[in-house]
């Protein structure tokens, strides 16, 4: 039975001042959950009115809790001075690994996490997408576990990262494992979607870290095919978005089968949504770490609304489509990304679709052909969006409004990444609009508006704006394989081989009597029939 991970003494919390405000850190406890407003009894002899329902308020109307005031005075701190990997401690083989692959300089989330990271320490970690947060908790794993002495075991890794989705999984994984090769660390992953024998296979032979997402690893902790009593360390990535998943139960259940005295690292963009009680649960003393997001409106990424008719959507959005350069497209549904895709196909504008109800090769194949320009249109759901970390996008589309600012902040959060500049575009009908002003006011944007229909100047600037991306070139045929002989499907070689059957049977005198009898309308001649051999008498 798991034992009881979860820590038995909150820990003090110590306000972000002194020396270590100035790096940019601050240590939390336990933080009192925020009580609603008491409610106000009924006048006597007033009938009780109906409750209403009351919208949820935006993050910045929301009580702050003293969780959430530690991480701001820590995103307010003085940048940290410039530095270098080896001066934060990685090991030597790490920091050639990293340069070898031109990363030299760390990013503001690297140089404040590391070293806190590298001395065992619990971290609550806030940076936005593209921030660098995947180094900023990956490289400690590799160091810590490439200088620890415990040996790899069957079924049982030594380091855990959570995440919401598959494809976040595929890309943290893909960072890792180039750095960790040369350490003799050894990275893989554990994800829905795809048969779950090969990943039962790798837990046999055993691995150092896991990227796990929470449902299959529970599966494989159901079929004990994969056991946590020796996790040193746990990585909670992105644990905001597992909450508007419904994924903390299955978190939390993870988290218990885990050892309590290992290393936890937490990044999230909010703490709402049950994300704060996690953190006073399951980290002890963490030291907070945060990089204060570029603001929304303004920066490298413009924002504008195209007011429209039902009727020019899909015109204005096929046109939009065309432009030269990556454009990504995001709506609400599974049917409505296919069908949003193969309209863009009859208007003559090749398009990829992502989306849940895709297997975990054809969401690949659609990022990877994405990513080389080959479609340059992406049709994704909110589901996806997290998930799509393809650089130089220049222009996000919102077909459908998001659900709220924090779908709003994610989809656009695909473009303008890592210093790079980026347009993100809401196509809104006339009922829309007072919708989506609420939702830009709460993402902290103002939005250029346009009312435009099909052929309109400012569709038409868009349709030919961006960096052309050109589809990878086919290799050349080299003169060898232009020699070569064609290699017939198996279908197609059947079929010929009958046409050549019935071509050599249609010379005999059988086949030629058969065909003069069509000609004639008389009916085909019947076999004499052999005569009954009579069987000897008894």
């Amino acid at each position: 039975m798991p034992h009881d991970s979860r820590r038995r003494a909150p820990a003090r919390l110590h306000r972000a001042h002194g020396q270590n405000a100035e790096r940019g850190r601050s240590d939390l406890g336990a933080a009192p959950a925020p009580r609603g407003r008491p409610v106000r009894p009924d006048r006597p002899g007033r009938p009780a009115r109906p409750a209403k329902r009351r919208r949820p308020a935006a993050a910045a109307d929301r009580p702050q809790t003293e969780l959430d005031r530690a991480l701001a005075a820590a995103a307010d701190a003085p940048h940290p001075p410039e530095t270098t990997f080896r001066e934060l401690g990685l090991p030597a083989p790490l920091v050639s690994t990293l340069a070898a692959r031109g990363i030299d300089t760390p990013f503001a989330i690297q140089a404040r996490a590391l070293p806190d990271a590298l001395a065992g320490r619990d971290i609550l970690g806030r940076a936005q997408t593209g921030s660098g947060k995947t180094l900023a908790f990956g490289l400690p794993v590799l160091a810590r576990l490439a200088a620890g002495t415990t040996r790899r075991r069957e079924k049982a890794p030594r380091a855990l990262v959570l995440v919401p989705t598959r494809e976040l999984a595929s890309q943290v994984a893909d960072v890792l494992m180039p750095l960790g090769q040369p350490l003799g660390v050894s990275v893989t992953t554990v994800y829905g979607g795809v048969g779950i024998g090969r990943q039962i296979d790798r837990m046999r032979r055993g691995v150092d870290i896991v990227v796990a997402t929470p449902g299959r690893l529970i599966d494989l902790l159901d079929r004990h095919a994969v056991t946590l009593d020796g996790i040193e360390m746990t990585v909670i990535d992105e644990a905001d978005h597992m909450a508007d998943l419904g994924f903390l139960p299955a978190v939390t259940r993870i988290l218990d089968a885990t050892p309590a005295g290992g290393q936890r690292m937490l990044f999230s963009a909010t703490l709402d949504r049950g994300v704060g009680r996690l953190v006073t649960a399951y980290l002890s003393d963490p030291a907070l770490h945060a990089v204060a997001p570029e603001p929304a409106d303004g920066g490298a990424t413009e924002h504008s609304v195209l007011v429209l008719s039902a009727e020019d959507k899909i015109p204005v959005a096929a046109e939009i489509a065309s432009r030269p350069a990556r454009t990504l497209f995001f709506v609400r549904t599974k049917h409505g990304a296919d069908r949003l895709a193969r309209q863009f196909g009859r208007a003559g504008v090749d398009a990829a679709a992502i989306h849940g109800n895709l297997n975990q090769n054809q969401r690949e194949r659609a990022l990877a052909g994405f990513a080389a320009g080959s479609p340059r249109v992406l049709v994704a759901t909110n589901v996806a969006a997290r998930g799509i970390h393809v650089d130089d996008i220049e222009l996000v589309v919102h077909f459908d409004p998001p659900n709220d600012h924090k779908d709003y902040l994610h989809r656009s959060g695909r473009t303008a990444r890592a210093g790079a500049s980026g347009m993100v575009i809401a196509l809104a009908e006339h009922a829309q609009v007072p919708d989506i002003e609420r939702l830009h006011d709460a993402a902290g944007v103002t939005p250029a508006t346009h009312h435009v229909q099909a052929g309109h100047h400012v569709v038409r600037q868009l349709a030919t704006s961006g960096t052309p991306v050109s589809p990878p070139a086919r290799p050349p045929v080299t003169p060898a394989a232009a020699a070569r002989p064609s290699v017939t499907p198996p279908a197609a070689a059947r079929a010929a081989a009958a046409r050549a059957a019935a071509g050599r049977s249609a010379g005999t005198p059988a086949a030629r009597q058969r065909s003069a009898g069509a000609r004639s309308g008389a009916p085909p001649a019947r076999r004499p029939r052999r005569p009954r051999r009579s069987s000897p008498a008894h």
